[in-house]
């Protein structure tokens, strides 16, 4: 019996390196966050190169080409959202004591009646924070300034790793088929068809994942900006992206959309009934991505488990910061894979059927 122990013990011995892996990755997680978010960005962007490489196109070339044009879209993103998130935060700052004034005469004596519980918005003191804060684009850029100084060390490290992200993702782009020849190599031909097994496992889920995901959020960061924009909703384009862009987290980034635009339309129309269009979208919206969009380019998911999500987003973002958060599904993708083959390989074991 101990003999068959044993022996089903040496089999599982090689899940050891794993967990000192892990073990080594929230020790050095201060610095290995943007090597493991550039890793990400590489294998999203690869087929890209390979596919220039194929044509001729050297790898280090293409690597700049292919950087080059995601350096583009994030500056046409930010030329574009930012402007317009300065714009409308001053129509918001300017119907805000409306919308507040309205529900001082008609929401405050309704509580009271029904609950007899007194609410007063105090409109003098929100007008004052304002008038001080949020009157014009200066106002908030003080106000951003200040708050660099407190945190400058914070915001200044962050801003190195921001630097070596593009650096470490050209290397890894320039070199990635050498880069996997060599793993290849160094692992045990003892265990080199199990553990190639579980890389293509890997590969096939982040393949599905993340490429169908980016598309995903892609496609429904235009239909809600449409779908907002026909509702008659002004600030359709960037709660429309915002609601898009967070699609990945199930249900957070309708809900988080959902609110925004609901607060959104009830200061701009005059009458409740001006918000079920706004509503109508987002029903709709919920239903194409559930049923149509993400089937279609994402297939079957990861296997997490909506809380599973929100506890690694949670997980990951403790360790890694910022770079965790986009780093948490992908990652956890990944372990997912392994975790089964080590429940598989516990499951025919002697420790568990005796």
């Amino acid at each position: 019996m101990a003999s068959k122990i044993l022996t089903e013990t040496n089999k599982l011995w090689w899940f050891l390196p794993a967990a000192a892996a892990i073990a080594l990755l929230y020790f050095l997680s201060p610095i290995l966050a943007p090597f493991l978010f550039a890793a990400m960005l590489a294998y999203i962007s690869n087929p890209a190169v390979s596919w220039l490489a194929r044509h001729r196109v050297g790898r280090p070339l293409g690597a700049a080409l292919v950087m080059l044009l995601m350096a583009l879209l994030l500056a046409l993103l930010l030329l574009i959202m930012l402007p317009l998130f300065i714009k409308e935060l001053g129509l918001l700052s300017e119907r805000l004591p409306g919308f507040l004034a309205q529900l001082n005469d008609d929401l405050v004596p309704w509580v009271k009646t029904k609950f007899d519980v007194d609410l007063q918005f105090d409109l003098a003191a929100l007008k004052k924070l304002i008038h001080e804060n949020l009157r014009s684009a200066d106002g908030l850029g003080m106000k951003l300034l200040a708050s660099l100084k407190i945190g400058g060390l914070a915001v200044l490290g962050f801003i190195v790793n921001l630097l070596l992200v593009p650096v470490v993702l050209f290397y890894l782009l320039r070199d990635w088929n050498a880069l996997l020849e060599r793993i290849d190599r160094l692992l045990p031909r003892r265990w080199h068809a199990q553990l190639s097994t579980i890389a293509g496992e890997v590969d096939a889920v982040l393949a599905e994942f993340l490429r169908g995901q980016i598309a995903v959020m892609l496609l429904m960061s235009v239909f809600y900006v449409l779908g907002l924009w026909l509702a008659g909703l002004e600030f359709a384009l960037p709660i429309g992206i915002i609601t898009g862009m967070l699609v990945f987290v199930p249900y957070v980034g309708m809900l988080t959309g959902l609110l925004l635009a609901t607060l959104v339309a009830l200061m701009q129309f005059p009458s409740v009934s001006g918000v079920i269009p706004v509503w109508l979208a987002f029903g709709i919206g919920q239903a194409l991505e559930g049923m149509l969009v993400t089937p279609l380019l994402v297939g079957q998911r990861i296997g997490l488990h909506p809380v599973a999500v929100i506890f690694a987003l949670l997980a990951f973002g403790q360790i890694f910061g910022f770079f965790g958060v986009l780093l948490a599904l992908p990652a956890s993708a990944a372990l997912l894979v392994g975790l089964r083959h080590l429940g598989n390989e516990y499951l025919n074991s002697s420790m568990y059927k005796d």
